[in-house]
């Protein structure tokens, strides 16, 4: 089994930089070279940016926008679907695949990672370790400063409250805060009604 398909399938592998292969290595100094260039661009060089990303990612479905600075290990490890945005500082270890759906919003000074360490400390300070992909569905919105840990899903339309460490899998269309993150309530017709307590939703207002 190649380093590569370790890294992709939960095995144990060691991470030191002179582990790699020259492969691993050339990706590796690009996503860094690229995303340097991306986070030193002009705030308005809107198509510059999005080729940078394009490059940069395993696929892009459509429409999206990342706030500078962002910053990511690999880069060809993630995909996002159609209408994405992220705030500043997203920071994804994507050791392993991240994949993010249709919808998806991402509020500042948030971390995805797939990649940790064993418990063993004779192990880590081999500088073993291991990844787990993660999945964000569609329509889920991370709040800011929340924290995704390896091996996670969550599902379709969920919030993510501020500052939330997610250590575990969160259902479709919940309300989930805390840390570790749990469950706090369902998505229901109260949310279709008030976008904040005793706060109408006007929906003669918003737009088709």
């Amino acid at each position: 089994m190649t380093l590569k398909e370790k890294m992709q399938n939960g095995e144990l592998y060691d991470c030191d930089f002179d582990a790699l292969d020259e492969e691993l290595r050339k990706k590796l100094w690009e996503c860094k070279d690229l995303l340097h260039d991306f986070n030193h661009l002009r705030p308005s060089q809107l198509k510059e940016k999005e080729a940078i990303i394009k490059k940069v990612f395993a696929s892009v479905k459509g429409s999206f926008y990342i706030e500078q600075p962002f910053h990511a290990n690999w880069g060809c490890n993630v995909s996002i679907g159609d209408n994405f945005y992220a705030n500043f500082n997203l920071t994804l270890v994507d050791d392993a695949p991240i994949t993010f759906g249709d919808n998806v919003m991402v509020a500042p000074n948030v971390t995805i990672s797939t990649g940790t360490h064993p418990i063993l400390p004779e192990l880590r300070v081999k500088t073993y370790q291991y990844n787990l992909p993660v999945t964000i569905k569609d329509g889920v919105w991370i709040g800011a400063g929340a924290i995704i840990l390896p091996g996670v899903t969550i599902g379709e339309n969920s919030v993510i409250g501020a500052g939330s460490v997610v250590t575990k899998d969160i259902p479709p269309n919940v309300v989930a805060v805390g840390c570790p993150c749990r469950v706090l309530r369902e998505i229901s017709d109260y949310d279709r009604a008030y976008y904040r307590k005793g706060m109408n939703i006007d929906w003669s207002a918003i737009k088709e």
